[in-house]
């Protein structure tokens, strides 16, 4: 088994608040991101598929259909959005970088498993150098 990474990079802002709570108890809970007039980041995507080498191609999936599975399932409808008003998939749910990388994974799986013999394997969100979520579709 091979695992093929690639990675794609993303703009997006987001507010981390819950309505049902006090302007003090979210800048309590989510400090600096809790800000009403939004912060971005520069979020760095990494894409891990799994499975056989077809040995024809030397491939298990053409890189470049894979990049525009990953351009059209998730970097358009992230791009440049405020992810807590704009983009559908993530409607009723906290912006964190957790739920967000558990969301990506989800918009994947099928377009990236139509592959024949290909399957997701996990999906790395980062939002800064240091601070990065991975989900493993678990």
């Amino acid at each position: 088994m091979i695992y093929i990474t690639r990675r794609e990079h993303f703009n997006a802002a987001h507010r981390m608040y819950r309505d049902e709570w006090s302007a003090e108890q979210n800048a309590e809970v989510f400090g600096k991101c809790a800000n009403p007039n939004w912060h971005g980041h520069n979020y760095n995507l990494f894409v891990t598929v799994k499975g056989e080498i077809t040995h024809a191609t030397g491939y298990l999936i053409d890189l470049k259909d894979l990049k525009k599975i990953i351009n059209e399932y998730v970097i358009e409808k992230l791009d440049h959005k405020n992810i807590n008003l704009d983009v559908e998939f993530m409607k009723g749910k906290m912006a964190s970088t957790e739920l967000l990388c558990i969301e990506i994974f989800n918009q994947l799986k099928a377009p990236v498993e139509a592959h024949e013999g290909v399957f997701l394997h996990s999906v790395k969100l980062a939002e800064t150098e240091n601070n990065s979520a991975e989900y493993f579709g678990e």
